[in-house]
């Protein structure tokens, strides 16, 4: 099945139990890294299952365009597939429903709030009556949780599966949850008795960076014109104005690049995607609403202009660079007013519970541990999942080790003025007032205050106050500082911070917060990933790789389809070092089915044997 199918020849890591375990009708709980193949482990058992006699396959998904380019994908692959969302007309709608009921459909996905309306818990009822309700199969399943990263309320529904549908095996799927969102998972979904399957969260083609932020547009520009010129990309900012401001920024510089936000018409947002998923080295400048679900498997490039809330959402969005296991970078560019604005969306909110609130000062505080960790990037993120790993040698701090210095004096001197601010006007202050009494600066509000009478004025003046901004940031990341949002960003003393004040600990400090240059990687001279991966090939392989590239473009584009759901990039360079001369040739490439064979095998090498 998986090679006639889907042209592979083997599974990959835990696939092939976890195929086995569903077929069989277990339930199961699936983690595996944005990459690693979760769409293989439902789609192998749906058909397994329908052709045992066990009925549809239903397959809840979040996204309407993952929906559209799973299924187009199936079709290529002559696997009979649609879907139910809020694209369709009515008349649309009723036909699928009659072929889902008339058992045309290997597999339907459809959204969680499709799966709660009455009209669907018919269809799925009247299917159940006959047998014929094979398997549910719920992806990004950690949506279902408060505590992940990109809870979604309808998602809380999907309990009524269980419930209602009780003899149907279920497996919800993810590629990010912590432990605290696993259980929350297997709560709501009812998925006590599921076996679980965690997979290595490790993605070692990603290469980790996160940089001190100085003037991060101009870093951002440096970063994909000295590493990522011409190649697909995708640039996370905080604000829907950031993203705009951001985008013209790339465009005016030359760089394809798009804007994507919830603020645009979603009419426009299709279209920009679409244009993403299929023009060659397209960079999306989006906010968190664009990416879950987005399938590119040559995205070289994830990049964070501002911190992300916690460790799983940064993980499920560097998660999208390198689908296709070539090398990609994950690089993010933060600072202290970064760490103040998550904190204040947190503290501030309305609505959220004093409890949620604690779990989600921990995960950003986790996330700045990791931003300021001198440790591997890779066993400090690995770690956060409960996974042991050892240095990759491929991350920021192995190619650059950073430099630690004794803060000891520089952090009493910090802690001292937040005590003493304190003690003298019985209020907090920010982090800005706090460095001009340091560095005994006479402004309005600290004449105002008096604060020039303090002993700490003036004690700071032997560091910039670009370099106070990093011992602060890092005396926050220690759990000695907190900045409190509710009271206007003031500073407020930790428990931790008593044994520094006292002289019981020295304070160990990153060297980069001390100097604004930006460090020189020791990877070398910038190969492209392009060039990487086509330099084994001769003159004619590239001319008949070139020409194959031509050909998928225009089936893409006639089938209204990216072009890596027709054949993957990996695929077309084995066909154009193979150079077939028969169908019989083609067979065993890794990507080309039974029925990819039949319906391009003839068109391929008419192009492959095309003169050049």
């Amino acid at each position: 099945m998986l090679g006639q199918v889907f042209g592979y020849s083997h599974f990959r890591g835990p696939q092939q139990a976890i195929v086995e375990h569903v077929v069989r009708g277990g339930d199961a709980l699936v983690l595996m890294p944005t990459g690693g193949g979760k769409s293989l482990c439902y789609q192998i058992p749906a058909i397994v299952r329908q052709n045992a006699g066990h009925g549809v396959t239903i397959v809840i998904s979040p996204l309407i365009a993952l929906m559209h380019d799973q299924v187009g994908a199936l079709l290529e692959a002559g696997v009979s597939a649609a879907f139910l969302n809020s694209t369709q007309t009515f008349e649309e709608s009723s036909q699928l429903e009659k072929q889902l009921l008339a058992l045309k459909l290997t597999r339907l996905y459809a959204a969680p709030e499709r799966i709660n309306t009455p009209r669907m818990k018919g269809l799925l009822a009247s299917l159940h009556e006959r047998g014929l309700l094979s398997l549910f199969a719920i992806d990004e399943a950690h949506c279902v949780s408060q505590w992940g990263h990109d809870f979604r309320p309808e998602y809380r529904s999907l309990s009524l599966l269980h419930e209602t549908f009780p003899d149907v095996p279920r497996m919800a799927l993810t590629a990010t949850a912590d432990h605290l969102t696993r259980l929350d998972m297997i709560e709501r979904l009812k998925l006590e008795e599921a076996r679980e399957f965690v997979s290595s969260f490790d993605r070692p083609n990603i290469r980790y960076t996160i940089v001190e932020k100085t003037d991060a547009t101009r870093q951002l520009l440096r970063f994909i014109q000295t590493e990522h010129d011409g190649e697909a990309g995708i640039v996370y900012c905080q604000s829907r104005k950031r993203v705009e401001e951001i985008a013209a920024m790339l465009q005016d510089a030359g760089i394809k690049a798009m804007a994507y936000h919830a603020g645009l018409d979603a009419k426009l947002r299709q279209q920009r995607q679409d244009r993403f998923l299929r023009e060659d080295g397209m960079v999306m400048v989006a906010t968190i609403a664009f990416g879950m679900g987005i399938d590119k498997p040559d995205v070289r490039f994830v990049a964070h202009l501002d911190m992300p809330k916690n460790i799983e959402g940064y993980y499920q969005e560097t998660g999208r660079a390198g689908r296709d296991g070539l090398p990609a970078d994950a690089w993010m560019t933060y600072g202290l007013q970064d760490v103040v604005n998550q904190r204040r969306m947190i503290d501030t909110s309305e609505v959220a519970s004093e409890e949620f609130k604690q779990v989600m000062r921990g995960k950003l505080d986790a996330l700045l541990s990791l931003a300021e960790d001198t440790r591997c990037r890779r066993v400090s993120l690995l770690q956060y999942f409960g996974e042991d790993s050892q240095s990759c040698g491929n991350c920021d701090n192995c190619l650059n080790p950073p430099a630690v210095w004794d803060a000891t004096d520089a952090a009493r001197k910090m802690l001292s003025c937040i005590y003493r601010v304190q003690q003298a006007s019985g209020i907090s202050f920010g982090a800005g007032h706090l460095m001009d009494i340091l560095r005994g600066k006479l402004t309005e509000k600290v004449t105002q205050y008096s604060h020039e009478s303090l002993s700490t004025f003036g004690i700071g003046t032997d560091l910039a106050e670009a370099q106070w901004r990093g011992v602060l940031r890092q005396l926050i990341a220690k759990n000695m500082v907190r900045v409190n949002a509710e009271a206007f960003n003031t500073l407020q003393l930790l428990p931790d911070a008593r044994q520094v004040l006292k002289g019981e600990v020295s304070v160990l400090l990153r060297q980069q917060a001390l100097s604004s240059k930006p460090e020189r990687s020791k990877r070398g001279a910038k190969t492209s990933v392009k060039g990487m991966a086509e330099a084994a090939l001769n003159a004619g392989a590239l001319e008949r790789l070139a020409r194959l590239k031509a050909w998928r473009g225009d089936v893409a584009r006639e089938h209204n389809l990216p072009a890596f759901v027709i054949f993957h990039d990996a695929t077309l360079r084995a066909i154009a070092d193979q150079s077939p001369q028969s169908l019989h040739d083609l067979e065993g490439i890794s990507g080309m089915g039974v029925k990819k064979l039949q319906a391009y095998g003839a068109e391929v090498l008419r192009v492959c044997m095309a003169p050049a």
